[in-house]
C-alpha cells in the first residue's frame, strides 16, 4: 500500500508540474504580446524602445522578483509582508503540489505582467535607464506587496476572504494604476494636446501589428487565469469554468465595444475593440473561479463599453496614455473585483449572499489602487527630481529609437 500511494502521490506532483510548466510558459510570452501590441499602437520611431521596455521588464523585473520579491510576497507573512529572501525549500504554506521553484516562475509571470502594464502608458518620452530603477523597484517591493495581502495565505486581504483568483486587482488594478501616476509625473507626448485643452490623435503606427499582439494576449490569458489553480490533478471542474468564463468575458467585451462605437461614432473603432476584448479578460480575471457563465458574459459586456468611456475620460483630463493601459487594465481592474461581489454564486450580492462580499472586494481594490498609485507617484518624482525621466524634446522629435539606440525598426532598401 506504501508504494502504491508513493507511487500516485509521485504521479500526482508529475501532472501538476507539466500542468504549471505549461500554463507558466503561456504567462511568458504573453510578453510578446505586450511588445507587439504596445509597438503598433505608437509611432514608428519608437517601436525599438517599447520593445527595450518589454525587456526591461522581463530582465530587471524578473532579477528582482527573484532576489527579493518573491520572498516579500509568499515567505512567513504577518499580514502586511514577509522579510524571507530569494527561492525558499520551505514549505510555503500554499499547499502545492509542484516545487517552490516552478512557483516562483510562474509568479514571474504575474510580476512582469503588472509591470508591463506600466511600459505603454509611459511610451515614446521616458528615459531607459530611469523606466529600468522603476521595473526593479516595482517588482522588487510594490507588486510583492500586494501579492502578500492577496495570495499569501496569512495576508490581511486572504484572511478577510478577499477573492482575487487570478489578479484583476493584484495584477492589472495595480499596473493600471500605476501607470496612472507615471503617466502623470511625466506629462503627455509633444503635441499631444493644444492649448485650448484639447487633444490631438497620435495614431499608432501598425494595428496589424497591435492586432497580432492581442491575439497572443488572448491566448496567453488561458495560462494566466487556468494556471492559478496551481494545479490540474483535482481541479478538473474548476479549470473547465475559469476557461469558459474567460473566453465567454472576453468575447462579451469585444462585442460591446464594437457596438458601442458603432452606434457613438457611425463607425466601429477597431483599436477599441481590441481593447474591449482585453477589457473582457482583465474584468473576468478576479472571479473566473466563482461566477457563471452568464455572469461572465455580462462582465464581459459592461467592461467592453467601460473601456471606452474611461479612455475618453482620461484623455479629458490630460493623462497620456498611448495605449489605454490606465483604462483596460486600473479602471477594468477595480471593476473586476468589484463584481466578484455582486455575480459570485456563493456570497455574491445578486444571488442572496449580502453585502460582506461586495465590501470586502471594495476595500480590497481601493487599498490596491490607492497604494500603488501613491508609491509610483512618489517614486517617479524621486525619479524625476535625481536621474530624470523624460527623453529630451530633440530626442522625443526625432524618435527614441534612432538617438538612443542608432537603429530605426524599418529601413528602405531604395
Amino acid at each position: 500500500m506504501e508504494e502504491i500511494s508513493s507511487l500516485l502521490t509521485e504521479q500526482t506532483f508529475a501532472i501538476n508540474t507539466v500542468w504549471v510548466a505549461l500554463c507558466a510558459a503561456l504567462i511568458f510570452f504573453m510578453e510578446a504580446g505586450f511588445a507587439l501590441l504596445e509597438a503598433g499602437f505608437i509611432r514608428s520611431k519608437n517601436t525599438m524602445s517599447i520593445i527595450a521596455k518589454v525587456i526591461i521588464d522581463i530582465t530587471f523585473g524578473g532579477i528582482a522578483f527573484f532576489i527579493v520579491g518573491f520572498g516579500i510576497a509568499y515567505g512567513a507573512s504577518n499580514g502586511w509582508f514577509a522579510f524571507d529572501m530569494g527561492i525558499s525549500s520551505n514549505d510555503l504554506g500554499l499547499g502545492l503540489t509542484v516545487s517552490n521553484k516552478l512557483f516562483w516562475f510562474i509568479q514571474l509571470g504575474f510580476a512582469v505582467a503588472a509591470i508591463s502594464i506600466v511600459s505603454g502608458a509611459l511610451a515614446e518620452r521616458m528615459k531607459l535607464w530611469a523606466y529600468a530603477i522603476l521595473v526593479f523597484v516595482f517588482c522588487a517591493l510594490l507588486y510583492p506587496l500586494v501579492a502578500n495581502w492577496v495570495w499569501n495565505p496569512n495576508g490581511w486581504l486572504a484572511l478577510r476572504g478577499f477573492n482575487d483568483f487570478a489578479g484583476s486587482a493584484a495584477v492589472h488594478a495595480m499596473g493600471g494604476f500605476a501607470a496612472l501616476a507615471a503617466a502623470l509625473v511625466l506629462g503627455p507626448r509633444l503635441g499631444k494636446y493644444n492649448e485650448d485643452g484639447s487633444s490631438n490623435t497620435i495614431p499608432g503606427h501598425n494595428l496589424p501589428l497591435a492586432a497580432v499582439g492581442a491575439f497572443i494576449l488572448w491566448f496567453g490569458w488561458f495560462g494566466f487565469n487556468p494556471g492559478s489553480s496551481l494545479g490540474a490533478v483535482g481541479n478538473w471542474e474548476l479549470i473547465g469554468s475559469v476557461v469558459v468564463n474567460t473566453f465567454l468575458a472576453s468575447a462579451a467585451g469585444g462585442i460591446a465595444t464594437m457596438v458601442y462605437t458603432y452606434f457613438t461614432y457611425k463607425k466601429i473603432d477597431i483599436t477599441m475593440v481590441i481593447n474591449g476584448i482585453l477589457a473582457g479578460l482583465v474584468s473576468i480575471t478576479a472571479g473566473c473561479n466563482v461566477v457563471g457563465p452568464g455572469s461572465a458574459i455580462v462582465i464581459g459586456l459592461i467592461a467592453g463599453v467601460l473601456v471606452d468611456v474611461a479612455v475618453l475620460f482620461f484623455d479629458r483630463l490630460k493623462v497620456d496614455d498611448p495605449v489605454g493601459a490606465v483604462a483596460v487594465h486600473g479602471v477594468n481592474g477595480l471593476f473586476g473585483t468589484v463584481a466578484v461581489g455582486f455575480f459570485a454564486q456563493e456570497g455574491g450580492l445578486l444571488f442572496g449572499g449580502g453585502t460582506s462580499l461586495l465590501f470586502t472586494q471594495i476595500i480590497g481594490v481601493l487599498s490596491i489602487a490607492l497604494f500603488s498609485f501613491c508609491l509610483t507617484y512618489l517614486i517617479m518624482k524621486f525619479l524625476k527630481m535625481t536621474v530624470g525621466i523624460r527623453v529630451s524634446k530633440e530626442e522625443e522629435k526625432a524618435g527614441i529609437d534612432a538617438v538612443s539606440f542608432g537603429v530605426k525598426s524599418y529601413t528602405s532598401n531604395e
